[in-house]
């Protein structure tokens, strides 16, 4: 017996390597049962109507069906179905068909069920979406950059999908799908998908009629679409920029470095199978960083800082391309699969392409916020195979799947060695390709074909304590990084006295660097000291929105005056929930904070997303 078949007949006799039940895999958040019908193909035909800020038209499910006489179960969230069609192929005829729509669910919203008679392979729902659909925000043309022309996007993750499709809303079912989308001749339409538009002439007019095709199975999570005043900007064979006029060529100068991300993700990872990378500029509404929608990622104005300092984020989002779409979380519970991986893959990337310094500030700072996010949430939120039951996902949305999962991963490089890991990672990638898979899966790989080839490096992975555990294992790394040092010296000089004199040490400065500095002032600074740094380095100006967001943070705190019209500006015009949560929540501790909070909420609230929206919602009842 090898030492291989040694450790797994050890770990089988001590019951750690039973297979993934079929209850691991359920979805809590769906009420689709793809085990007995499943979707496998998706055809949309929808017109938007920015007058009456809906989708209407009909989605075509073409069908797998496990069990004969089971329905097909559809989510859906506000949505208004006109009537339901089946046929015995996707070509017709249809005839119509007997449904219900169960009463809506607070969280998942409700259930559509339609009655599949024999043989039936493909269903046709006739719908129009609300005008608060949780997945779609529509906005003025005074709430975009160019201020000329309205504009509609949507975000699906992680449940929001079902609020402007009916679908089998779940990570764990996977479909190709086909778009017709129409849409006043003045705006031009993007999806996750393929379209001949996106190689065409950026300068030809916009035909109010565009069609999508995505060959390759997704989950619903990932189909995505937003109409505009766009255009194009090439930035090579296979990746470009699409933004409104006003802002599409300083989103072209930040992210010309897209190529040799993928070069180097592609050297990592392997092939990247989805043809193109493109990045679309969304207005500073959207409620994320970016979103890893195939082919067009959706990303926020705030990157723009203009020195490729946040690029971070579209690595982040470029490595989602193996890390979540290629290998996908089955559900929400797994959903650190998705982002532990994909936060150790960005650094990967950047170290690749800034340069080994550069990744280990990155990383130094992402274990400092996770220091500070498992400080703020109970127990039973700081481990990564989550328990989400009776809860919205969007609650597992925090840094702690992200940083800690990619923590962990360091973790197991550490101990088994780069080359071995990267090995193992690649294989894990091609192995799983275009399928969801839950932790118990992940462990059970993990186990086989990397932990089982070396059990005295194995011991030192204590795999239950990352995966089921609270906080961090005693063995946790703790990443640093030696460019910190000198900024953690000046920290303590300003902190000891006014140090405006030393402000040549910190010109070349990066913006890492400068976070780090903020980060280490913060509990010693007082208003005074506020005062001073402001005086000195101007950071109520800064222009970048991450310094922004933790000086402006620190100024609530230290309740800095000259700052508190910068961070109602700041409130009002960006709606990156990574941001605005953290702000109105500072606010939120004191009574005048609460005042205040209140005040430019009322003002900000119209111009969120709805995911914002309802995240502050809550906070704001909450802390009463």
């Amino acid at each position: 017996m090898t030492r291989r078949e040694a450790t797994v007949a050890l770990l089988a006799l001590t019951g750690c390597e039973s297979k993934p039940k079929m209850q691991e895999r359920r979805d809590l958040h769906s009420f689709s049962r793809p085990h007995e019908v499943r979707t496998k193909h998706l055809d949309l035909d929808l017109e938007a109507s920015f007058d009456a800020r809906t989708l209407k038209g009909s989605v075509t499910h073409t069908l797998v069906r496990t069990d004969p006489t089971a329905p097909l179960v559809l989510d859906t969230r506000d949505l208004t179905v006109q009537k339901v069609e089946t046929a015995l192929k996707p070509e017709g005829p249809y005839t119509q068909a007997n449904f219900t729509l169960a009463a809506a669910d607070p969280i998942l919203g409700a259930a559509l069920a339609v009655t599949l008679p024999a043989d039936v392979t493909a269903v046709r729902v006739h719908y129009t979406t609300s005008p608060k659909a949780s997945g779609l925000q529509w906005l003025d043309a005074s709430q975009t950059a160019g201020k000329k022309r309205p504009f509609l996007y949507s975000q699906s993750q992680a449940i929001h999908a079902r609020s402007w499709i009916p679908v089998q809303d779940t990570p764990g079912v996977r479909a190709t799908y086909r778009a017709r989308i129409r849409t006043p001749k003045d705006l031009i339409a993007l999806m996750s998908a393929r379209s001949d538009f996106r190689l065409a002439d950026p300068k030809e007019p916009p035909s109010g009629d565009y069609s999508f095709r995505m060959p390759l199975a997704i989950p619903s999570y990932l189909i995505a679409l937003a109409v505009g005043d766009l255009e194009f900007r090439y930035l090579s064979s296979r990746t470009g920029v699409w933004a409104e006029p006003s802002v599409v060529d300083s989103a072209a100068r930040e992210f010309v470095d897209m190529e040799r991300m993928m070069q180097a993700a592609e050297k990592l990872f392997g092939p990247y199978v989805w043809q193109r990378y493109d990045v679309l500029v969304l207005p500073p509404s959207f409620p994320y960083g970016g979103m890893e929608n195939p082919l067009m990622t959706f990303a926020t104005p705030t990157l723009l800082a203009g020195d490729k300092s946040l690029v971070a984020v579209v690595a982040h989002e470029m490595a989602h391309s193996w890390s979540g779409n290629l290998v996908t979380n089955a559900t929400w519970s797994d959903f650190w699969l998705n982002e532990g991986f994909t936060t150790y893959c960005e650094r990967r990337i950047q170290e690749e392409v800034y340069g080994a310094e550069r990744a280990k500030m990155e990383e130094a700072l992402g274990y400092q916020s996770l220091l500070e996010e498992l400080k703020s949430h109970a127990p039973i939120d700081q481990v990564l195979h989550i328990d989400l039951k009776g809860r919205d996902p969007d609650d597992g949305a925090t840094e702690i799947p992200y940083e800690k999962g990619a923590l962990f991963l360091t973790h197991i490089e550490h101990v088994f060695g780069r080359e071995t890991f990267d090995k193992w990672l690649r294989a894990y990638f091609a192995n799983f390709q275009f399928q969801s898979i839950t932790t118990a899966e992940f462990r059970s790989y993990l186990r086989n074909d990397l932990l089982a080839y070396d059990a005295a490096r194995a011991a030192k992975i204590p795999l239950e304590e990352w995966l089921t555990k609270p906080g961090l294992p005693e063995s946790a790394p703790k990443p640093s990084s030696d460019a910190f040092t000198a900024v953690e010296a000046m920290a303590k000089e300003w902190l000891a006295r006014d140090a405006s004199d030393a402000k040549a040490k910190t010109k070349d400065w990066n913006t890492q660097q400068w976070l780090h500095f903020l980060r280490a002032l913060t509990d010693g600074a007082d208003a005074a000291k506020m005062a001073q740094l402001d005086r000195a380095f101007g950071f109520t100006k800064s222009g970048n929105a991450e310094i922004e967001f933790q000086w402006l943070r620190m100024s609530i705190r230290h309740a800095y005056a000259p700052a508190m019209p910068r961070l109602e500006e700041f409130l009002v015009s960006v709606g990156r929930r990574k941001f605005v949560r953290p702000l109105f929540e500072e606010m939120l501790k004191t009574p005048d904070g609460r005042q205040r909070a209140e005040a430019i909420y009322a003002k900000a609230r119209p111009g969120y997303h709805p995911i914002t929206a309802s995240t502050v919602d809550e906070m704001m009842a909450k802390k009463r």
